[in-house]
């Protein structure tokens, strides 16, 4: 139990996706302007990354490595996520059209985003087993949902503040982006995974 606390921690604060390996900024960027697009983005990663980790390692495990097949793994796992996402981006024009139309194309692009893909490439690496690339997949999409959240919380305030006509939009954004950064690489020091 200890082990997996220790997995989803890593995910989440020392090892995020978004913050510390850089993955996935351009839907990062594209939906943190608002905290409501943020929360169901963010919903929609940890739901696409925590099922189709479950499929990829499967896959992996019991149709790719016993048929010697392995260095197909990308292929199948764009597949995979593609099916996933696809489900999502039906859920959500139906039960929420206005979130819908709020995440707009950046939705579609999960299922070429690399950081949806990291994480099943990242758990067949580290020889993790299926839970463990679960609580994995979960802590990665919690991390990334997590700087999301608290770059739409800034990027909401900073629209009230006195910013210079410069650095007015993506320009802070990178600043305010590469302080969170920062402030995530001091978790590198908690624990080393």
């Amino acid at each position: 139990m200890k082990d997996l606390l220790l997995i989803f921690i890593s995910s989440v604060l020392i090892n995020n996706l978004v913050l510390t390996r850089y993955l996935g900024l351009c839907i990062y960027m594209g939906v943190s302007r608002k905290v409501e697009p943020s929360l169901g983005m963010g919903a929609a990663l940890v739901f696409v990354m925590g099922t189709s980790s479950i499929f990829c390692w499967l896959i992996y495990r019991l149709v790719l490595v016993p048929l010697n097949l392995t260095y197909l793994k990308v292929i199948v796992f764009v597949l995979i996520i593609s099916s996933f996402v696809q489900l999502v981006e039906t859920t959500v024009k139906k039960m929420n059209p206005r979130l819908y139309r709020a995440l707009g194309v950046y939705l579609i692009l999960i299922a070429s985003n690399c950081a949806v893909l990291a994480p099943p490439l990242l758990n067949v690496d580290k020889g993790y087993d299926l839970i463990q690339s679960v609580v994995n997949s979960l802590g990665c999409g919690a991390g990334f949902a997590l700087a999301l959240i608290i770059m739409s919380h800034m990027r909401e305030r900073l629209e009230l503040a006195e910013v210079p006509e410069p650095l007015r939009g993506m320009p802070i954004a990178f600043i305010l982006t590469g302080l969170i950064a920062l402030a995530f690489l001091g978790f590198q020091a908690m624990i080393k995974i």
